[in-house]
């Protein structure tokens, strides 16, 4: 057989920045139809779409490849695919209204106190949600509210605190802080599929991810209701079972100046008015519109608070992680607005580090710099937007002590300058906790430097096609390092392997141009940025000509 012939060698061989470029421009069409309301264009072009080659392609790739959890097994206990595999499930690959159960596994929630229940699909339906949602996701885009920020593309967390930032910066006002109880496991299947209303194709198949039944423990339990998370499709399903509350509100107060702001990122959601009565209408009606979806708000975690006035025990609420209040004080307005890091979330970190310190309380120090570091950067950068600064101060006072105490244990007989000598090293001034031979240094919280982050646009979404928009703001976006950012720049937002562009919501990775193994170094002038799977693909090249070129025994 001809090796170009083989399937391993032809997705070797595959175009992706052509096959990008054919699926974003269906969807770019299946967006701008949607907006003008134009269903039947809308259906066919995404029956255009799920039938395609090119989307089948990035479908496969994103559950095989992109995919932070792409080895984790459902049912069927297959964990990864061959490229000779992709291929095949490639070919496999049409909505046919099949669906295999899906294997639950419980995981604790960041309380600690809670699991949620986690339905992992095989990879085969999973590549079939990934089709799903390549179809239906840009007709939604153009239908979500504005301030709908949680699992949609180009839209995050920081996006939702600054949208409520500009409702309470010029006016305090009362907060209903609601929580949709056990949003995922109940939303009711008759209602969702009759809100969704697509094509009976997708119907079909959706209808039989929902109604497969979840295996745990060797035992399969049917599925009444719910959205079992774990799926690519999960987060739209629920996001489209919520769509309109906001929309309910604001019809529900058409009065200007009367009509409060309803903020959701996900099953979270605040609702801001400066009459405490209006509040309390619009909690009622929320009620009585989500039991149509099946759900009900959640009491221990309902409660209406006042941004500025203390009532009932406190003043501002915590959303998402962060603490939003306003103080008082001589400014004009008599209030300064502040969010920072709740206390929850700092509790929670702390012990986290202290954790890890003491699990590694007989390793070296270099493991301990690189278990830490990680930890660290990603709790400072997450609240890097805010005002953190105070709060990174007192957690790396904190860090130190546990250093001190890390450093005690182990020679529990030698003085406190002995220990500083022996793992803290002065450079440019200041002590850093790195090892005497080098590499890693510990990464302080203080460290991150506090940047603003900039809310996204009303209804902008990334298949408005605004490229020169979503590179400007992926260049600036808090989730993205100041590596990243630079190399971006750099490269003027395109992949060095590909040529293709560089879009919100793509896994990047930063590659060495010429590899450590052949003696590249770890220096700015040997970076660049690729897409995950070119660098995958650039690595596996490089391991087959290192085997090619070594000597044969």
């Amino acid at each position: 057989m001809d090796t170009a012939k083989r399937p391993m060698y032809q997705w070797k061989a595959i175009r992706w920045a052509k096959v990008e470029r054919m699926v974003f421009k269906l969807q770019k069409r299946i967006y701008r139809a949607a907006q003008r309301g134009a269903t039947k264009q809308v259906r066919r072009l995404q029956k255009l779409l799920w039938r395609s080659r090119a989307a089948k392609l990035i479908a496969v790739r994103q559950v095989t490849q992109d995919n932070r959890g792409k080895c984790t097994a459902g049912v069927d206990g297959k964990t990864a695919l061959t490229p000779a595999g992709r291929l095949a499930l490639v070919e496999e690959l049409k909505l046919d209204g099949q669906a295999q159960p899906v294997r639950r596994v419980m995981i604790p929630k960041p309380s600690g106190t809670e699991q949620r229940p986690l339905g992992i699909p095989t990879i085969a339906d999973r590549a079939k949600q990934s089709l799903v949602k390549l179809a239906l996701e840009p007709a939604w885009e153009a239908k979500f509210e504005p301030n709908s920020y949680g699992f949609r593309p180009g839209r995050s967390t920081w996006d939702a605190i600054g949208a409520i930032y500009v409702q309470i910066n010029q006016k305090p006002k009362w907060v209903l802080d609601a929580d949709i109880a056990k949003c995922f496991d109940r939303i009711d299947h008759a209602a969702l599929l009759r809100k969704l209303d697509a094509n009976p194709t997708v119907t079909r198949q959706i209808k039989a991810w929902l109604q497969a039944g979840v295996m745990e423990v060797g035992e399969l339990f049917p599925t009444e209701a719910g959205v079992p998370q774990g799926g690519p499709l999960s987060p739209l399903l629920a996001n489209a079972a919520l769509h309109g509350l906001e929309e309910m509100i604001g019809q529900a107060f058409p009065r200007r100046g009367r009509t409060p702001a309803v903020i959701r990122y996900a099953d979270d959601l605040v609702v801001l008015h400066p009459d405490r009565e209006v509040i309390e209408q619009g909690q009622a009606l929320m009620a009585h519109w989500l039991r149509e979806m099946g759900l009900e708000l959640k009491p221990s975690k309902t409660r209406i608070r006042h941004t500025l006035e203390v009532v009932e025990g406190g003043a501002g609420f915590d959303f998402l992680g962060f603490n939003i209040r306003q103080y008082p004080s001589r400014a004009r307005r008599g209030y300064k607005t502040i969010i920072k890091p709740s206390r929850v979330s700092v509790t929670r970190h702390h012990r986290q580090v202290r954790d890890v310190t003491t699990r590694h309380r007989m390793q070296r120090q270099r493991r301990l710099i690189e278990a830490l570091n990680p930890v660290i950067r990603g709790w400072s950068h997450y609240f890097s937007t805010v005002c953190s600064k105070e709060t990174f101060g007192k957690l790396d006072d904190r860090l130190r002590q546990r250093l001190r105490a890390w450093v005690r244990f182990r020679h529990p007989n030698k003085r406190r300058k002995w220990g500083y000598a022996r793992y803290w090293q002065r450079e440019d001034g200041k002590l850093h906790f790195r090892p005497r031979a080098g590499g890693q240094r510990l990464y302080f919280h203080a460290e991150t430097p506090i940047r603003r982050h900039v809310k996204v646009q009303g209804r902008r979404t990334p298949y408005d096609g605004d490229e020169v928009y979503w590179s400007t703001r992926l260049g600036h976006h808090p989730a993205v390092k100041p590596r990243t950012a630079r190399l971006l720049k750099q490269q003027q937002g395109r992949c060095r392997a590909c040529g293709y562009r560089l879009k919100m919501g793509d896994v990047l990775e930063v590659d060495h141009i010429l590899a450590r193994a052949q003696g590249g170094r770890d220096e700015a002038a040997n970076w660049q940025l690729l897409h995950r799977y070119c660098h995958m693909e650039k690595t596996a090249q490089e391991r087959r000509r290192c085997a090619c070129q070594a000597p044969h025994a």
